[in-house]
């Protein structure tokens, strides 16, 4: 008999676990979820109360006979899976399929993994809590009656393949709605001006070098003239410096991460998706060396202020610790237990791999700055007055008299460039005459309003009430692999701006250029992301509406507290929606997005943009002539919403040829995988710096050259149809267009051409 059996979630935390935990302990893994709701029937007996009908999946069946074997062998049972509702319901499942006794079945939970943890939580061991399982149930079988709902409904009245789901359509929503506005932006423009003063350099008081004073006119002029006329009464004016203000200041430390705040400093500091740093914030939970990831309390552990507080003592000295408890803001927060922080903070550093060890260090950083005095400062403000005008200009500066938490750590902005830096001011009195040196009036252009990043998304989620800690990032990751919404970059356009300058009592005029429009791992609603969503604002108005959403998880949180039962919920929310989408079946029209773009001026034909088979398309007929339409797919960055009738004619100019080379023609073109070279019956794509319409025969020889020497390097051995080929997972044969592992051990250079033929005939024999 085994003394005591723990089961956990996860190997990896089953690994740390282990040694913790003497040898009367044996500690198992049950690979996430064991069961899952069955595909047949929707998975869900609506009539008989929503109750769930669960199944073991194939490839859980042989862990499953695992635990089952090692529980009947066990004394105690501990089950030891995650402290959130997820967690809850793998324990719950656990509990169910292997038939666990309740008298020898335990219940832990702790959000570290470390020895005083787990002892603590042994000490104190509980029963399967149903209220977080039926939270957990509630969300899996709504999530599952929407989806499978309204995707047979996309089916029909969209396209086929497509799939719904109730908090990422909000996210897309979200995104789609950002898009026009940025569509709908009009940009305008002014002209912002800015002097570089200096102060009398003869005077006898001058006697220590100092920075120019550099100050912004407080008034934006609308256009060029404007300018000009103010420029001119600067080369008339007398300049006076009119107040100067010196305020005290404080800055304060942002409090310890949540998964949320994490998610987007992770991606503002690191560069890292939201699922990526939740994969790696997993691996360093179950490896012991932070706390649970997955939660919304800022609150620390008393335990873990008085370490961290020993830390910043011996660190930086007894001025720089200040003690602080958090309050949690977020909306309707769920877990009431601790921050993101690390389980030992004295260690600064860990081993491991280099983005394991930069997550590590934010997480430390953040940590410890959350408990640092605030940092002192001395903000000024200098006013400088014109005799001849009322326009004032305005310098500001800011100096550090004491660091405290910026010591260690100062949080991003989500604003493009981050802080403004802070300039460093000469020293000024009232009065004081000041003489310009250069004065310029730049054309600034408005900016439309910023396209989501991920983490961006994640906490409009959050402030909107949307989602939980562990469902932003599978939110995030299913409306990206639908296709509904793809992260991109843009290399931006450019766009000549007018530049005055006054200097020497002379007025002059440039021109620079700008690049705007720049984006980087931004969020761009597809085509059919955009349809998708104005049929279920149209039709299931509900479903994606914010209110309705954050009320849900609100529902949620109270079935988790025991205060609403879970079936009743379910009830209140399936027989309106089932109407509707009873109702949105009857219709008949389908939705393809389709938009008239104009008539072709030369061949009369009515151009318009829709949704393909195979993605967006523009078409050309003759209403009245009865002739097959045309068709031509649309490039990557170009919208259904935006195109224009120009834009449209010139995509029906591929393909196209560019002439011939060596007896044979080459034709550029563009297809579902985009543009492309044909030659001699071969594609080749065009890289990202081609454009398809410009591209010249010349560059097609040299992109055919290049793939085609890449390819010849890919080929060890040849023997006629019989191919030695260096692959992307190593070398194999290649004949008459199939494909054949090469044994390991086997050196594929050294293969003859009869022991290649062994290798293929071993293998059609036996059919694998």
């Amino acid at each position: 008999m085994i003394e005591n059996l723990v089961i956990v979630e996860s190997p990896a935390k089953a690994k740390t676990i282990e040694k913790f935990l003497g040898k009367d302990f044996r500690v198992v893994s049950s690979f996430g979820h064991i069961r899952d709701l069955t595909k047949k029937n929707l998975g869900i007996d609506i009539k008989g109360g929503f109750i769930p009908d669960y199944e073991i999946p194939k490839d859980k069946i042989k862990v499953v006979n695992e635990l089952r074997k090692a529980a009947s062998e066990a004394k105690t049972i501990w089950i030891a899976s995650d402290e959130d509702r997820e967690g809850e319901a793998i324990a719950w499942h656990l509990v169910e399929v292997l038939n666990l006794d309740p008298q020898k079945t335990r219940r832990i939970v702790f959000h570290e993994i470390t020895k005083s943890a787990i002892e603590e939580a042994i000490k104190s061991p509980r029963t399967v809590d149903m209220n977080l399982v039926n939270a957990q149930q509630a969300r899996r079988i709504l999530d599952r009656l929407v989806g499978f709902e309204i995707s047979p409904v996309l089916w029909r009245k969209v396209q086929p393949a497509l799939s719904a789901g109730r908090v990422q359509s909000v996210a897309v929503r979200l995104i789609v709605e950002r898009e026009r506005e940025i569509i709908n932006f009009k940009p305008e423009s002014s002209f912002r001006i800015t002097g570089i003063f200096n102060k009398d350099k003869s005077s006898d008081n001058l006697l220590v070098e100092e920075p120019p004073l550099k100050a912004e006119a407080i008034t934006k002029f609308h256009d060029e003239d404007e300018a000009v006329k103010f420029l001119e009464l600067c080369r008339e004016a007398v300049f006076t410096v009119k107040n100067v203000i010196v305020k005290p200041g404080t800055r304060s430390p942002a409090p310890p991460f949540i998964t949320s705040t994490l998610q987007q400093e992770a991606y503002r500091k690191l560069g890292f998706s939201v699922s990526q740093t939740m994969a790696i914030a997993q691996k360093l939970y179950e490896e012991g060396k932070i706390t649970y990831m997955r939660t919304d309390s800022t609150n620390l552990s008393r335990m873990a202020l008085a370490k961290i507080r020993e830390v910043i003592v011996n660190e930086y000295g007894e001025k720089y610790s200040k003690v602080r408890q958090y309050k949690t803001t977020s909306k309707g927060a769920q877990e009431a237990h601790e921050a993101i922080r690390p389980t030992y903070p004295e260690k600064s550093t860990i081993s491991g791999t280099q983005a394991e060890k930069r997550l590590y260090e934010l997480i430390w950083k953040r940590t410890i700055a959350s408990q640092m005095a605030d940092a002192q400062t001395e903000k000024t403000n200098i006013a400088i007055e014109m005799n001849n005008s009322p326009v004032l200009f305005n310098a500001t500066g800011e100096v550090i008299l004491f660091d405290g938490f910026l010591k260690v750590y100062s949080e991003s902005q989500d604003t493009e460039g981050g802080e403004d830096e802070k300039a460093i001011l000469p020293s000024v009195k009232p009065g004081m005459l000041l003489f310009y040196d250069r004065i310029t009036a730049i054309e600034k252009y408005t900016t439309p309003p910023p396209r989501y990043t991920e983490a961006s998304l994640v906490k409009k989620l959050e402030e909107l009430g949307i989602g939980r800690p562990s469902t932003y990032a599978p939110i995030i990751s299913t409306i990206q692999q639908r296709g509904y919404v793809a992260r991109e970059n843009r290399p931006g356009e450019k766009r000549k701006i007018t530049v005055l300058e006054l200097s020497a009592g002379n007025i002059t005029k440039s021109t620079k250029t700008e690049i705007f429009g720049k984006e980087k791992s931004k969020l761009f609603p597809k085509d059919i992301g955009m349809i998708v969503n104005d049929f279920l604002m149209e039709n299931f108005s509900e479903i994606v509406d914010y209110n309705f959403t954050a009320e849900v998880e609100e529902q949620f949180d109270k079935i988790a507290a025991g205060k609403l039962a879970w079936n009743k919920m379910l009830e209140n929310f399936y027989g309106p929606f089932h109407k509707t989408v009873e109702n949105t079946l009857e219709k008949k029209n389908k939705t393809t997005g389709t938009r008239i773009l104009g008539t072709h001026p030369e061949t009369g034909e009515t151009i318009s943009v829709k949704m393909g088979k195979y993605g967006p398309v523009v078409q050309a007929v003759h209403p009245e002539k009865g002739d097959k339409p045309r068709f031509a797919s649309l490039q990557k960055n170009q919208l259904m919403e935006t195109i224009t009738l120009e834009e449209a004619m010139k995509l029906f100019s591929l393909p196209r040829s560019l002439g011939n080379w060596e007896g044979d023609e080459v034709v550029v073109g563009t297809g579902r995988f985009g543009p492309y070279i044909r030659y001699r019956n071969k594609f080749y794509s065009l890289k990202n710096i081609d454009d398809p319409y410009l591209i010249t025969l010349e560059r097609a020889i040299e992109i055919i050259k290049e793939k085609d020497e890449a390819d010849k390097q890919k080929v060890i051995k040849e023997f006629g149809e019989i191919k030695i080929i260096n692959g992307r997972y190593g070398a194999y044969i290649n004949y008459r267009g199939e494909n054949y592992r090469i044994p390991k051990g086997t050196n594929a250079e050294d293969l003859t051409q009869e022991e290649c033929m062994n290798i293929i005939e071993k293998k059609q024999k036996s059919g694998k």
